[in-house]
């Protein structure tokens, strides 16, 4: 299943938040993968040094060695090529229309603060020590709340296997993500505790971009009035 945007209407203005996050991610990942040699071979220990990990992140010990920038850090960080690319499709989806509704500051802010709140809850929930936290997910899922509070009328193309043929059909954003949402609730609880997504993150994320979109609403109406 793939979720693609269907604009109301072209909006103009100069936009870079979004892109500037895909580069920053892409750019970093390349780095690590082909970079020099002895990137390659400390590459567990840089992840160490700048991931956020399960087990040895405290409200009180947050300031110690500048680990709260690792919940930052993290989020450029991705495990494979794939997974950087749903991470940037993702971000592509829900992250261009949310920064024509908000500007690019505000965009920046919402994923940036949205990602490290994402991350610092995952990193004090995970009841396992030791997992490194890496990936844009917790910002990506803090602009699938935002798009839910931004666009609640809003309808998005969804391709849907059905055996060889691919159906293309419209449905309201608020169901499919609400779909979504439900889905990374249940992993949260019963899904493996030992698996490779961080599904606290996704609900954490998800519920800031709610809360932070909420909060930028005023604005986005004021500005929408300007234009």
């Amino acid at each position: 299943m793939v979720f693609i945007h269907l604009p109301s209407r072209k909006k103009r203005g100069l936009h870079w938040a979004a892109t500037l996050l895909a580069i920053l991610a892409t750019v970093v990942y390349a780095w690590l993968a082909w970079g020099p040699d002895e990137v390659a071979t400390r590459h567990h220990d840089f992840l160490m040094r700048w991931a956020t990990v399960s087990g040895q992140v405290g409200l009180r010990d947050l300031f110690i060695d500048g680990r709260v920038f690792n919940l930052v850090t993290s989020l450029f960080l991705h495990a494979s090529l794939w997974h950087l690319i749903g991470n940037g499709l993702f971000l592509l989806i829900f992250g261009v229309p949310a920064e024509r509704a908000l500007g690019s500051w505000r965009l920046l802010a919402l994923f940036v603060v949205g990602g490290a709140l994402a991350n610092l809850a995952a990193a004090l929930l995970i009841v396992e020590p030791g997992r490194i936290l890496i990936g844009a997910s917790g910002g990506i899922s803090a602009l699938i709340g935002a798009y839910l509070i931004l666009f609640p009328n809003a309808r998005l193309g969804v391709v849907v296997p059905l055996g060889l043929w691919l159906e293309f059909v419209r449905a309201p954003a608020s169901l499919l993500i609400g779909l979504w949402a439900m889905l990374q609730l249940i992993f949260t609880f019963v899904g493996p505790a030992t698996g490779a997504v961080a599904w606290w993150a996704h609900l954490a994320g998800f519920l800031s971009g709610v809360v932070m979109a909420i909060l930028f609403r005023p604005f986005v109406a004021r500005r929408a009035r300007e234009r």
